[in-house]
């Protein structure tokens, strides 16, 4: 199947639940029964998931901790062994690689998710070493066995002769020779991924990718939760009244330092979403272009999970217009209806419709969003698994779908109005190469200044004249979304 059915806006798989073991005897029956290291176990079994049945970290943690009624101390831990894990599980491969007396792709796929949490915790907490060989053996013994679980014991032994750094000296590439593979092993992405953010960054590699590095590092921190409070709904007062702050560029945005934002009222009530303060701020900016001749009609066209059009819906609300929010899938047009629903004078309205081949007239719409699938660089602090799932064709492969959307966009909407293409990916493949390819199709397009409307955010402009938007997480602490506005002529 194509990377299209991999992209974020895909109906995601939960996965599995706990994953068996073949211990037998007193661990098989003692797994029964509640698990006596809850963190490591859950944490365990999210790794096994995301590994090998490309379940999402973000979807499947929360549920099973909620499951097996974890919280506290010991959800903190499970968040943070599961993220740390995924987020570093390149450069923990490379230890390991030298630790092994074979390919790391030959040790058994119950195991290797064991052998990345314990080199997590040897080389990346304060987790005292003798502590984390014996809290992650004892979990192998139970899972995987007595005799797998000694070959643990014995590889991590030797993870933790050596401290991160240390290890880094001995496994990373030469910087000066080899600044891509250096990176690559330090950061833990793989090396396509680090050579395209620096080309999307404008670096090469005789820089030194001294920005392309800061990037990197951005991507292995824990991201805050952001939360927009929807227009005529709520108000960021709402919010940091719940314990927010106020984001520093949307005026709808407010993040949570740390909690659960379901613990917030406005957010159980659908007055208020956790979603991006990149993502809010593009919507924002298709409202914003000035649109001769009517503006009565917008248009979310690939609107799953729902985040843009519950804003979209809101904007439109609070003046004249209305809201279609498309979803090809059903399920996710579900959630997206749940997004717009009760917004201002009921501006939104969600259908079950593929983009590709519309179910409306063209010239139909004045403003139109498309926030077309692909290969998701751009989230890589919140979905950390995704650059392990990625490939380098992948690009390659989503770009007749997102040409494919851009041209229906445009299609759709009347001479005068303004179609919004964006991309939560940086990849020139998936940003600057599609827009172009579309405009250089038809000649009743202008590509318009989009930071203009966004200049309120430093370091936005990006292409040629700098027409293009593009968030970065080391510059905004968001996102990397990218966003081109069109004009119809």
């Amino acid at each position: 199947m194509s990377e299209q059915s991999r992209s974020p806006y895909r109906r995601q798989r939960r996965g599995p639940g706990p994953a068996r073991g073949g211990g037998g005897g007193a661990g098989a029956a003692a797994e029964r029964g509640a698990p006596r290291d809850p963190a490591r176990r859950v944490a365990y079994d999210v790794l096994r998931a995301v590994d090998q049945r490309d379940a999402y970290a973000n979807l499947l943690l929360p549920s099973l901790l909620n499951e097996r009624g974890i919280s506290g101390r010991d959800a903190a831990l499970a968040t943070e062994l599961t993220y740390g894990t995924l987020r570093l599980q390149g450069t923990y491969d490379a230890v390991m690689e030298t630790c092994v007396d074979r390919t790391l792709a030959s040790v058994d796929a119950e195991v290797l998710p064991l052998l990345r949490l314990g080199a997590h915790q040897l080389l990346s907490t304060k987790i005292p070493p003798h502590a984390a060989v014996s809290a992650t053996v004892d979990l192998a013994r139970r899972v995987v066995g007595q005799h797998r679980a000694r070959f643990a014991n014995a590889i991590l032994r030797k993870v933790s002769a050596r401290d991160l750094d240390a290890w880094i000296g001995v496994v990373a590439p030469d910087r000066a020779v080899d600044p891509s593979g250096y990176l690559s092993v330090v950061h833990s992405h793989p090396r396509w991924i680090v050579k395209e953010l620096a080309r999307a960054l404008g670096e090469r590699s005789r820089t030194g990718l001294v920005e392309t590095e800061r990037l990197l590092a951005a991507h292995n921190e824990r991201p805050k939760v952001t939360l927009v409070a929807k227009p005529g709904r709520a108000t960021v007062e709402d919010l940091v009244a719940a314990g927010a702050e106020p984001t520093p560029y949307s005026p709808f945005g407010a993040r949570l330092p740390e909690g659960d934002p379901a613990a917030i009222r406005e957010v159980r009530q659908g007055r208020a979403a956790v979603q991006d303060e990149a993502s809010q701020l593009v919507a924002l900016a298709l409202t914003r272009v000035e649109v001769p001749g009517g503006d009565g009609l917008w248009l979310d066209m690939c609107a799953g999970p729902g985040g843009k059009a519950g804003l979209l819906a809101s904007l439109a609300g609070r003046g004249d217009a209305r809201l279609v929010a498309s979803e090809v899938q059903p399920a996710r047009a579900g959630l997206v209806a749940g997004a717009v629903r009760r917004a201002p004078r009921d501006a939104g309205r969600a259908v079950a419709a593929d983009g590709t081949r519309p179910a409306w007239r063209p010239g139909t719409f004045d403003r139109v969003l498309v926030d077309v699938p692909c290969t998701g660089l751009g989230a890589l602090r919140r979905r950390p698994e995704a650059r392990w799932r990625r490939t380098e064709g992948s690009a390659a492969e989503l770009a007749p779908l997102q040409r494919d959307l851009l041209r229906n966009a445009v299609e759709s909407v009347r001479p005068g109005g303004v179609v919004a293409y964006v991309t939560c990916s940086p990849h020139l493949d998936e940003t600057d190469a599609v827009v172009r390819g579309v405009l250089a199709e038809r000649g009743d397009l202008t590509l318009l200044r989009a930071a203009d409307l966004l200049d309120e955010v430093p370091g936005l402009a990006a292409g040629e004249e700098g027409r293009y938007v593009q968030f970065w997480p080391h510059r905004h602490g968001t996102d990397a979304m990218f966003l081109a506005l069109l004009r119809r002529g």
